[in-house]
């Protein structure tokens, strides 16, 4: 620098020349540091990564270069078969930690571990949708995660809800909307993600129907209708949430593209597809006014049933709600005003698993809301 400033005599060309070095080099220096920082990838933690949706979730990042610790249980999958080694390679390239979420001082020392988080992403659900499951997952450990997120300076949250929240009947959609609240009051930056329908959870009848029988659906299959989205999909939506401001600090219902499919078309679109002509087996819906009040008083009786009332509620509510948005002034559920992302098609969907099976398309104790 002082042979820089050894041009600078009172010459006008000196001078000037002095000044091109000098922004010439030193901005170039500059330049350099102020890229290097930029390109320093964000950290991001990710709890529920091994849900159907949080694995998805954890490869997209890597895939976007962000840094990724993924947070699960010592067993995990379905009935917790998944052992360490396991779950490693189902997630990849992302860092994996084990511990309970469930547990604040587990989720602190095994998972955050004191370290600097740019965003923390939650794909916790609750495993069977009983009222203790569900004030367990999608409420506590959602508020533990929150909590740590807090204590260790993360500036931003992103969280998988569910669209059906917004007409709330159940425990677990009571469990959610009090941790979306308590998310919005907290004053983090937050993404609040409510997915309509899961490809997964319309693949319940394939085999049924590969094996010759017939699409069972309640009342004439028109009483709901859905946009499915693909959890390849979902995965790169909530992935934007950490790039787009327009996704932040907003509750962002989202799904598929394509116009909404009712039960009655989804089953039409299989037999379309298998090339069988289509079979029908229609439930009523008073069949839920003869089990709901009978488990309901015998819970009263044997507090073990308590859950099984409230599957049953469960079944109910997804036989007779669209997985749409719901137009508060009319009450009325509105395709047209349900977001659409990605390019996944049910139909390709099907196509896939009519030819490859349903490996890793099992629901497990979520069989229960479809």
């Amino acid at each position: 620098m002082n042979a820089l400033r050894n041009l600078d005599t009172g010459n006008p060309v000196a001078t000037t020349l002095s000044n091109i070095i000098q922004h010439t080099i030193l901005g170039s220096i500059s330049g350099f540091f102020s890229e290097s920082t930029a390109r320093q990838p964000k950290k991001v933690f990710i709890a529920g990564a091994t849900g159907y949706i949080g694995k998805f979730v954890a490869r997209e990042l890597v895939a976007r270069n962000y840094t990724v610790v993924s947070f699960a249980r010592e067993r995990s999958g379905i009935g917790g078969d998944a052992s360490p080694e396991q779950t490693r390679r189902q997630l990849g390239d992302s860092e994996v930690r084990f511990g309970d979420v469930c547990d604040i001082d587990s989720l602190n020392k095994s998972g955050i571990r004191g370290e600097r988080f740019d965003t923390v992403i939650s794909c916790l659900t609750s495993r069977t949708g009983g009222i203790r499951d569900s004030w367990k997952i999608d409420y506590r450990a959602n508020r533990n995660l929150l909590d740590a997120a807090i204590a260790t300076g993360v500036k931003q949250f992103v969280l998988l809800s569910a669209i059906c929240v917004q007409k709330p009947r159940l425990e677990f959609q009571r469990a959610k909307l009090k941790f979306e609240k308590e998310l919005m009051d907290s004053g983090i930056t937050y993404s609040i993600v409510r997915p309509t329908a899961f490809f997964k959870s319309l693949a319940g009848q394939v085999e049924a129907l590969k094996n010759g029988k017939p699409y069972v659906m309640f009342g004439n299959g028109e009483l709901t209708s859905c946009k499915p989205i693909s959890e390849a999909d979902l995965a790169r939506f909530m992935a934007d949430c950490l790039e787009d401001p327009s996704k932040q600090n907003e509750i962002l219902p989202i799904g598929g593209p394509g116009k909404p499919l009712s039960a009655k078309a989804q089953g039409e679109l299989l037999f379309e597809l298998l090339g069988n002509t289509p079979k029908f087996r229609k439930i009523p819906l008073w069949i839920f006014d003869l089990i709901i009040p009978v488990l309901s008083m015998l819970s009263k009786l044997f507090p073990k049933l308590e859950d099984r009332a409230e599957f049953a509620r469960i079944g109910l509510y997804y036989a007779s709600e669209s997985m749409l948005v719901l137009d508060p002034v009319t009450g009325l559920y509105d395709g047209a005003a349900t977001p659409s992302y990605g390019n996944d098609t049910l139909r390709e969907f099907y196509i896939r698993i009519l030819k490859e099976g349903c490996a890793g398309q099992e629901l497990g104790a979520h069989s229960i809301f479809h």
